[in-house]
């Protein structure tokens, strides 16, 4: 039988407006994050999923695919993750999707008047996909494949295996969870009843990627307390709370940047400012995949801190630092199965493996340090939370086949 259309469902899943908001103090964070969770409740339960769940409270959907192997040897219980929001970072509402049928190497015109191009020029790695089909927005949104691909991948795997009785496998969990893009999505996960012993989250990239190490990641603000006087009369009376934020900024090493760095180097990135004569306030996040590094860093933010206390006067910066979640690689070490048996399954396919470290974090992070070890895989999508986002039609075809290798796997003797 052949398998059920993953691009179907993801072209039918992305039209569903599922952006998170990181300040909206609620879980989930937007309401219409449940209508992808009940469209997905309703999927599970018509494919043949058994103990379908769906968290009305809190946004999160469980499923089980009973195993159908009977020969008296314990297996273990898989699970498969992938979240359901999009990044807050540009509109995932009306999204337009649109398949560029066998990519030509060429600028692709997202927009009817051309103003927005993705093009090889600006994303060089288009030129790998010379021969796909390419699924695009309209430059007006994301596409949402981050991580709606992840998702219509599970969905896909899911129902084929359902529809097969006659392939043998062990049991399979499935979950789909809110609010991954602003660090919340596993706030309320269930590992009881997600009930799996081990894990995979389907929210990467490039087709072959196997992740399984990510940052240290925390939170730092610091807030200015300034002093506004006319600027007429402000000679040794002002102190510009803008000013010492650029101040404070300057005293972070320069190329410990984004712009500057890749692979397992860190950083510190400012995401926005705020701010007056009277207050200003800095938000950054501080990363690093090496604990040690990663504690260097959080000492320097307050170190910086410090000096300008010393400066203008004890209390005029205030400086905080929240750690968000770990580097997985302490708790994926012990079960390292996990990644060989993804590698072997990759290479089957004649699929290269590509061992990536994590340059930001996923749910499978914070699932691991919750004692649910839980590697990350490739979904074919590209350019994320951005206008130029597409995913690969082909690609997504092999992560399902990816995903089905995995189950076959772990349906043998364990």
């Amino acid at each position: 039988m052949n398998k059920p259309d993953v691009i179907e469902k993801f072209l039918r899943y992305v039209k569903v407006d599922t952006q998170s908001d990181p300040d909206s103090g609620t879980s989930p964070s937007t309401m219409k994050q449940h209508d992808l969770a009940k469209l997905l409740k309703a999927e599970l339960e018509e494919i043949g999923a058994s103990d379908v769940y769906y968290d009305t409270e809190h946004c999160y959907v469980y499923a089980k695919i009973p195993g159908n192997i009977d020969d008296g040897k314990d297996r273990p219980v898989i699970g498969f993750v992938a979240h359901m929001d999009t990044s807050d970072e540009v509109s995932g509402k009306d999204v337009k999707p649109r398949i560029v049928d066998g990519y030509e190497g060429t600028d692709i015109l997202l927009d009817k008047e051309g103003k927005i191009v993705l093009s090889p020029k600006d994303f060089p790695e288009l030129l790998n996909h010379i021969g796909e089909d390419l699924i695009v927005t309209d430059g007006s949104t994301l596409l949402g494949a981050d991580d709606k691909a992840g998702v219509s991948e599970i969905m896909t795997m899911a129902e084929y295996l359902l529809n097969n009785p006659d392939i043998k496998h062990g049991e399979i969990r499935i979950a789909f969870t809110p609010d991954e893009e602003i660090g919340e999505g596993t706030a309320f996960f269930d590992i009881e009843r997600f009930g799996a012993d081990y894990a995979y989250t389907v929210d990467g990239g490039k087709l072959g990627e196997l992740e399984y190490e990510n940052f240290n990641a925390a939170e730092g603000i610091i807030k200015v307390n300034g002093r506004s006087v006319h600027p007429g009369d402000a000679k040794n009376k002002m102190v510009n709370a803008s000013l010492i934020c650029y101040e404070f900024h300057s005293l972070l090493p320069e190329f410990q940047n984004p712009m500057y760095t890749e692979k397992r180097e860190g950083f510190f990135h400012l995401i926005g400012v705020e701010g007056s004569t009277e207050s200003a306030t800095a938000t950054y996040i501080i990363r690093d995949h090496d604990e040690h590094l990663f504690n260097e860093k959080k000492e320097l933010f307050a170190a910086a801190a410090d000096f300008l206390n010393k400066k203008y006067g004890e209390g005029t910066v205030e400086a905080s630092v929240k750690d968000q979640y770990y580097n997985m690689i302490e708790k994926i070490r012990p079960h390292m199965h996990l990644v060989e048996n993804a590698k072997r399954v990759m290479e089957d396919l004649d699929i290269i493996p590509i061992d990536s470290p994590i340059r930001g974090g996923t749910d499978g992070a914070a699932l691991s340090y919750k004692g649910l070890p839980c590697p990350n895989l490739c979904t074919g999508g590209y350019n994320y939370h951005g206008k130029y986002e597409y995913a690969s039609v082909q690609e997504m075809r092999k992560v399902v086949d990816i995903l089905l290798g995995i189950v076959d796997a772990y349906g043998k003797e364990f």
